[in-house]
């Protein structure tokens, strides 16, 4: 029986939780992000995970994670998961292209990464929920840069006990995302534009949840604040199944040898994806390189060449949404474990982020990121690695996934490795249709992006998956655009308080 994984706050409160409370709370009271006190090693070999379902590879993972769940509660919460909603039974498969493993992670109902974790929150959740006897309603608070948003709506939508409340950049996200998005059905959902960026939400969201007069106020209405952003650890933790998957699948097919190391290349914003990556190196998956992709938002890029993160810039809209993030939430757990799990420390550096917008790290903690490696793709790199990818291999990419197809080539050419290589193909192209179709030359501003839809559609041979027909003609449900300021009042109007 493997040792209790217990969790606390980056930022040094020293209380030790449990993992349901962990999830139920989203965020530390100190505004922290929650880790473990300790990564377990996989209980199986990596042969024997090579022959498991996704679901079973998932249940590896998450029984050492979430080790007070039993494991009939942590079955149920993953077989509901992955099912008929992806529109594989592989539900994240592996497609080699142009001399690299895509795993495509976009199967799911919205058709974006975000589907592997988001469609197991609500079940975490309502069973963390039931475990600790909360009787409040859950009011899940995110702030989205494109797809967690309509992914968390989708997975909470109609969820018992559970209220649901999105914020987006009102001129931040793609017109297929926003059409997701504000069309999302459910008596218990709410999608809130701001005039502001992704980190104006970001930020709104983190100073609600931190909010101690607030949170009483509210217990006293019958709620209580959970996120469903990769800060939650019950987001983070099912995001490290895949790896593990892709590692066992690479294995099954002959494409490594037991033991074998491979490389992992993540389009980075919020930093939780390529995070999930690291923690399942920890847990015994042989990842030699960590490569993090940045589109022209290149904070993280200039972190690993540096040592200094400075959010002191211009924040630059892309054709990759998703990552033109400047604040990446989740890189804070990484500081904590290159600090050696020093709470202090990290709490020293995230007070410098907030009040000077940069920090620097000691060349020790540097010396701790010899396996990361970060790269950046301008928009012109992003375009021509669709097309030539789709020209010479027929294999068709979004925006997201051609930055980091974009910075793996230039990590090859650079470094000469050839190491087995996974690319996180982390979203569809049709959720990036005008994107695609202007990379590969036939873009046209005088056609909707459903019209364009179908235009890829009979050039790929791809069929347009149902997350993009629904939406096309699908009721306008939500409307409301606030100002960055007023997010609080307009979650409470929405809850009626």
């Amino acid at each position: 029986m493997s040792k209790e994984v217990l969790y606390s706050s980056t930022r040094g409160d020293k209380g030790q939780i449990r993992a349901s409370e962990a999830i139920l709370r989203g965020l530390a009271p100190d505004g922290g992000l929650y880790v473990p006190d300790h990564i377990p090693h996989l209980e199986k070999t990596l042969r024997e995970i090579s022959g498991l379902s996704y679901q079973e590879t998932a249940y590896e993972v998450m029984k050492l994670l979430f080790t007070d769940f039993t494991e009939e509660e942590l079955k149920y919460c993953i077989s509901h998961a992955y099912d008929s909603k992806f529109d594989t039974e592989e539900i994240a498969p592996l497609s080699e292209a142009d001399g690299a493993f895509f795993l495509e992670l976009y199967h799911g109902a919205t058709i974006a990464f975000k589907d592997m974790a988001l469609s197991i929150l609500p079940y975490l959740m309502t069973t963390a929920a039931k475990k600790n006897s909360i009787k409040n309603e859950i009011v899940i608070l995110t702030a989205t840069s494109g797809d967690t948003g309509k992914a968390a709506l989708a997975g909470f939508a109609d969820v018992p006990g559970t209220r649901i409340v999105v914020f987006y950049p009102k001129h931040g996200v793609s017109p297929i995302q926003e059409q997701q998005m504000v069309t999302q059905k459910g008596d218990n959902t709410c999608v809130i534009a701001i005039e502001g960026n992704f980190d104006d939400a970001q930020t709104g969201v983190k100073k609600i949840f931190t909010d101690p007069e607030l949170a009483k106020y509210m217990d006293s209405k019958g709620f209580q604040f959970s996120s469903a952003n990769s800060i939650n650890i019950g987001r983070l933790v099912p995001q490290i199944a895949y790896y593990v998957y892709a590692y066992g699948k690479l294995l099954k097919e002959g494409r490594i040898a037991e033991g074998d190391p491979i490389n992992v290349v993540v389009p980075t914003g919020n930093f939780g994806n390529i995070l999930a990556a690291y923690y399942a190196g920890k847990m015994g998956v042989p990842i030699a390189k960590f490569v993090c992709a940045s589109n022209s938002n290149k904070v993280l890029f200039d972190f690993f060449k540096t040592g200094e993160y400075d959010r002191n810039r211009e924040f630059v809209l892309t054709s990759s949404p998703s990552m033109d993030i400047l604040i990446s939430s989740n890189l804070e757990r990484l500081i904590y474990h290159i600090a050696g799990d020093n709470a202090d420390v990290d709490a020293e550096y995230m007070k410098k982020l907030g009040t000077e917008g940069k920090y620097e790290i000691t060349p020790a903690m540097k010396e701790a990121l010899a396996d990361f490696y970060g790269g950046f793709a301008t928009e012109e790199e992003t375009f021509k690695t669709i097309k030539d990818l789709f020209e010479n291999s027929s294999y068709l990419i979004d925006t997201h996934t051609a930055v980091a197809a974009s910075v793996y080539n230039k990590y090859k050419s650079e470094t000469g490795d050839k190491t087995v290589t996974v690319i996180a193909s982390t979203a569809s192209p049709f959720k990036f249709t005008r994107s695609v179709m202007n990379a590969l030359s036939k873009g046209d501003d005088s056609k909707d992006d459903f019209a364009l839809a179908d235009e890829l559609s009979a050039i790929s041979g791809v069929a347009i998956p149902e997350a993009v027909t629904s939406i096309r003609n699908a009721e306008i449900r939500h409307k409301t655009v606030v100002e960055k300021t007023e997010m609080e009042s307009a979650v409470k109007a929405f809850l009626g308080i």
